[in-house]
């Protein structure tokens, strides 16, 4: 069974930054964060594959950054100039041929 350990979602002004980390138990293919607003749907934030490939939401490319380091099977997202319409439970997923796999979640939340 995978596990995945989030950490780094808080309270911030708007403007600021944050750096969300999740770690996986194994070494996965895909890994990416998702996030869910309260009274929306859950909807994809940024995927990075193992060879380094993105994928990103459109209206978040330029100021998040998904990166991955492979040795430590984590994920890492960036997140920069965040606005408070960016507030929502962030969740951390994992999946391959094999797996697929979502964290506890960790909440984000942006004041203006």
């Amino acid at each position: 069974q995978v596990q995945l350990v989030e950490s780094g979602g808080g309270l911030v002004q708007a403007g600021g930054s944050l750096r969300l980390s999740c770690a996986a138990s194994i070494s996965i293919a895909t890994m990416g964060w998702y996030r869910q607003a309260p009274g929306k749907q859950r909807e994809l934030v940024a995927s990075i594959t193992r060879s380094g490939s993105t994928n990103y939401a459109d209206s978040l490319k330029g100021r998040f950054t998904i990166s991955r380091d492979n040795a430590k099977n984590t994920v890492y997202l960036q997140m920069n100039s965040l606005k408070p319409e960016d507030t929502a439970v962030y969740y951390c997923n994992a999946k391959d041929y094999r797996y697929d796999v979502w964290g506890q979640g960790t909440q984000v939340t942006v004041s203006s």
